[in-house]
Parts: C-alpha cells; sequence; structure tokens
C-alpha cells in the first residue's frame, strides 16, 4: 500500500472517505454534509495523505462497507487496520467491539466486563468515542445503560447510529431502548378523563358525546423523516401532498425509509422541483437537512428527554416549521400529555361548538380557558377535535 492515502466512496448513508497506510485502514470517515467537508475532516487528521485511487485490499474493505450498509451479509473483523498510535486499552475495546455481529448490540458496562474490567465502563465510552475506524470498529452497536443509544461522536450524532442500526436490523436491547414507549401512551387515559370530567363539566358532556380517548399515534424512522413529510404536507389536501411526498421518496430508490439530510443536501434543486415541491418547501426542506446533518437538531430519541417549550425553541429554528407543526409532533409522536394547539382551526372550531359560542375564541382566550386542563391539555384537544365534528 501506498505510506498514506484516502479515497471517497459512496455508501447507503452518503459518501464516506477511508483513509490508508502501508499498515492498513488508518481511519473510516463517515458522511459529512459536503464531500469538501469529508476531506477537510480527512486532510486535518491526514495531512500526509494524498486522495488517490484506493489498493485492492482498501478496495475490499470499502466493498465490504458498502455492502453492510446495503444491508447485506458482510465479514468486515478480518480487514487489517493501522493500530499504531492506539492505546492499548483501546485497541482491546476495539477488538472487544469488533467481536459483536452485525444486528447485534452490547452495552458499554458488557464490553467492560468482557475485558475484565467491569468497573472501566466509562472509559470504554471514551475509547469508542475517539475511534477513528468507523463501521469496521463498529461503535454503533455499543448502546448505554438499560439500552438506551448513548452518544456518537460521527456528523449527525444519535441519529446517525440509529440509521446504522437500522440498516443492519440491530435487534436484542436496541429497538424498544431507543425510543423507550414507542408507538404507547406515556400517561393513564383513565386517571386523564376522570381529571378533565372534574375539571370542566362541559368538557365532560363532550366526553360522553364522544366516547372512548382513542388517539392514534404514528411511527418515524426519525425526526427528519417526519419533520421533512411535515414540510411537504403544508398547505396542501391529503392526497395531494401524499402524490408529491411519494415522488420526493422515489427519487431516492435506494433510501428505504426516506431521504436521508445528506442526499436531500446533494439533489439538484431542478430534481427536486420536478417531483413538485414549490421554491419555499425546497428551501425549507434543505434547511431541515442542513441542521439536521449538523447535529443542531435532536433526534427522536433526545427529544424525549427535552420539555416542551425546549423542542418548540429548538424545532422552529427551522425555516418553514412553525409552532403548530411542532404541537403535532409532541401530539402525535412524542404522546406529550399537556399540549394546547390554540391556534389549530379545529380546536378552536371544537371550544365553539362544544361552549356554544357564535365566535371563534381568540387563542389567547382559549389558552387562558384551557388552563384548567392541565396537565391533561392534549386529551382536551383531541375531544375538542371531535366535538368539531358534531
Amino acid at each position: 500500500m501506498p505510506d498514506a492515502g484516502f479515497a471517497l466512496f459512496d455508501s447507503a448513508i452518503g459518501r464516506c472517505g477511508i483513509v490508508w497506510s502501508e499498515r492498513g485502514v488508518a481511519a473510516v470517515q463517515l458522511p459529512e454534509v459536503r464531500d469538501a467537508a469529508t476531506r477537510a475532516r480527512i486532510q486535518k487528521r491526514f495531512p500526509a495523505a494524498r486522495e488517490v485511487d484506493p489498493p485492492r485490499a482498501v478496495q475490499a474493505a470499502i466493498d465490504g462497507i458498502e455492502a453492510l450498509l446495503r444491508g447485506e451479509q458482510s465479514a468486515l473483523e478480518a480487514i487489517e487496520l493501522d493500530l499504531t498510535h492506539i492505546a492499548p486499552f483501546q485497541r482491546r475495546v476495539y477488538q472487544a467491539a469488533r467481536a459483536i455481529p452485525p444486528g447485534e448490540t452490547l452495552t458499554y458496562g458488557a464490553i467492560a466486563a468482557r475485558l475484565g474490567a467491569p468497573d472501566k465502563a466509562r472509559a470504554v465510552g471514551r475509547a469508542l468515542g475517539r475511534n477513528p475506524f468507523a463501521i469496521l470498529v463498529p461503535c454503533h452497536r455499543v448502546l448505554a445503560a438499560n439500552g438506551k443509544l448513548g452518544g456518537f461522536s460521527a456528523n449527525g450524532g444519535a441519529a446517525t447510529k440509529l440509521r446504522l442500526l437500522s440498516l443492519e436490523g440491530a435487534h436484542a436491547a436496541a429497538p424498544p431502548a431507543l425510543f423507550e414507549g414507542d408507538g404507547r401512551l406515556g400517561f393513564d387515559p383513565k386517571r386523564a378523563i376522570q381529571t378533565l370530567r372534574t375539571a370542566d363539566p362541559t368538557l365532560a358532556r363532550v366526553i360522553d358525546r364522544v366516547g372512548p380517548f382513542e388517539l392514534e399515534l404514528k411511527k418515524t424512522s426519525s425526526m427528519f423523516a417526519m419533520l421533512s413529510e411535515a414540510i411537504v404536507y403544508q398547505q396542501l389536501n391529503g392526497r395531494a401532498a401524499a402524490t408529491i411526498y411519494g415522488r420526493v421518496c422515489a427519487l431516492f430508490p435506494h433510501a428505504r425509509q426516506g431521504p436521508t439530510p445528506q442526499q436531500l443536501l446533494r439533489a439538484t434543486d431542478a430534481k427536486l422541483r420536478g417531483a413538485g415541491l414549490s421554491r419555499a418547501k425546497l428551501l425549507a426542506l434543505r434547511d431541515l437537512a442542513r441542521r439536521t446533518a449538523t447535529g443542531e437538531l435532536p433526534s427522536l430519541a433526545e427529544a424525549r428527554d427535552l420539555d416542551d417549550a425546549t423542542l418548540v425553541e429548538r424545532l422552529t429554528q427551522v425555516r418553514g416549521i412553525g409552532r403548530w407543526t411542532v404541537e403535532m409532533l409532541l401530539i402525535f409522536r412524542l404522546a406529550r400529555p399537556d399540549v394546547l394547539p390554540v391556534d389549530d382551526f379545529g380546536i378552536r372550531k371544537g371550544f365553539a361548538v362544544a361552549f356554544r359560542k357564535r365566535a371563534l375564541p381568540k387563542p389567547r382566550d382559549l389558552a387562558k380557558y384551557g388552563a384548567r386542563w392541565a396537565p391533561y391539555r392534549t386529551v382536551a384537544s383531541w375531544y375538542l377535535w371531535r366535538a368539531a365534528a358534531f
């Protein structure tokens, strides 16, 4: 092999980079937002490396990585690594991580126990946080205690880690831990309804007329997937929006769960506009993709640890994402119990019907009255939506 070289290559998660020396693969760089940024990261860490065609052994490593990220069986543990500048403890951690088969996971504590140092879970985490051999040393398969996702130093953070696990079909502790309680309410609806009945006799009559609380929660693969779909659907009827969103997804046939931020950023304006996107929505999607790729936005897993106000503040920084869109996410994806979208027409209409008002309430008046429904304003909102159809 040449003394120091690097190359970029395509994969299911975007354009990756690989660096090699005469001793083996020296690093794998996961995709940045643009190829130039990926090259810059490589050249900062390996200033002597030249971009050249990979030799046969490195090409075999590239082929193996590409196959793995396509969801195929691919053995990467035999690929030779350049461990010259890797400390002994890190080497042992990396060796243990390479022994985890695709589709399986271990915790930091389990790795530490395998090394005969059960009190070194934090040290294992630090070693994997400095891992220069992404994919080849599969640190994405190592989770925090109780199967929680944990950190990930690559571009995109935990979202990238989740994407890699999804591509591999990781099981064991991973799926339930990625979004604990996913698809289920995080509160007791019977208790919520009883609280609302006691707090508001008028709403109690609506509850009696509508019947059981049946909020249907939505599942999505990522925050990016949900918000990008929300942007496309804005100000369109359901059928037209579904058609356009389907066309956008069809532009990326190998992305099984919709386009990734990197794919969307690389797509040309003409290609995206050709799918039916307006210029405003195109700009909004690009802003969303850029902020997601740079780690500015929380993943769905991270969102579970943020309060409602913080999520509204962070997500409304994205062009085209307003408070209402985030409130829908809080209700229908995160199952937050105390959300009242006072700007929503259906809720305002439902209030007017239920409380026999001639005019729709102003948002501030609805917010003031709705304070009595806390901490279950989500449930009250659902009943007001149903009341609008009376």
